[in-house]
């Protein structure tokens, strides 16, 4: 497996890309929430996941990275790199389906409505060579490192629920608190107060 830095921003965007069709179905596997796919058109070619930085959304992703990404797609397709005006889709992990009868490597969608695609007239040898310069050879295990991000991010999960009930409980405290002085100041106040006039006793004789 391969990874690109998609430096043209900052911070970097890693990109993901599998040798051959069972690296890529590690990738259909345990490929993380965060991961935007790439790829040819109705053309065989390589697989290309991008992770989002955190609290991204595949809106947030500027045309210049979406075209890196597109470059890096079509080069790394034996028919679609020799074509012109190809077509490259992309769509967050969490849309790709999977079936049992499905080849190794292929893939297809959950909501066709949210694959998007973009058109690329030509390859671009300055963005292939940039992306090529940052091109390292790893061997990750995927799915230990899927598992690690799940379980960070119950943990996250699980002491933002616990801040919410303590913010939940000191809120409560402030009302009851806030409630309590309403009822003294209403019983303190001058229309409850009773004076020796108010039992008829206004004279100041004694017997």
């Amino acid at each position: 497996m391969y990874i690109f830095s998609c430096d043209i921003v900052s911070p970097p965007y890693m990109l993901y890309v599998g040798e051959e069709k069972h690296e890529n179905e590690e990738l259909i596997r345990w490929g993380w929430p965060e991961d935007v796919w790439f790829h040819v058109d109705k053309v065989s070619s390589a697989h290309v996941y991008l992770r989002l930085h955190a609290g991204e959304t595949l809106d947030d992703l500027s045309q210049a990275v979406i075209n890196d990404c597109a470059q890096l797609v079509k080069a790394n397709s034996i028919s679609g790199n020799k074509m012109n005006n190809v077509d490259v889709v992309y769509t967050m992990w969490s849309n790709l389906k999977k079936s049992a009868r499905m080849d190794v490597g292929q893939v297809g969608f959950h909501k066709d409505q949210e694959v998007r695609k973009v058109r690329v007239e030509k390859r671009l040898n300055e963005i292939v060579n940039r992306l090529n310069k940052t091109k390292k050879e790893v061997h990750p295990n995927l799915r230990d490192e899927r598992e690690e991000r799940d379980r960070k991010e119950r943990e996250k999960e699980k002491n933002l629920q616990h801040q919410l009930k303590l913010k939940e409980k000191e809120e409560d405290r402030i009302r009851k608190e806030q409630a309590e002085l309403r009822s003294y100041s209403t019983l303190m106040s001058e229309d409850n107060m009773k004076s020796n006039y108010d039992d008829g006793n206004d004279s100041d004789d004694f017997m």
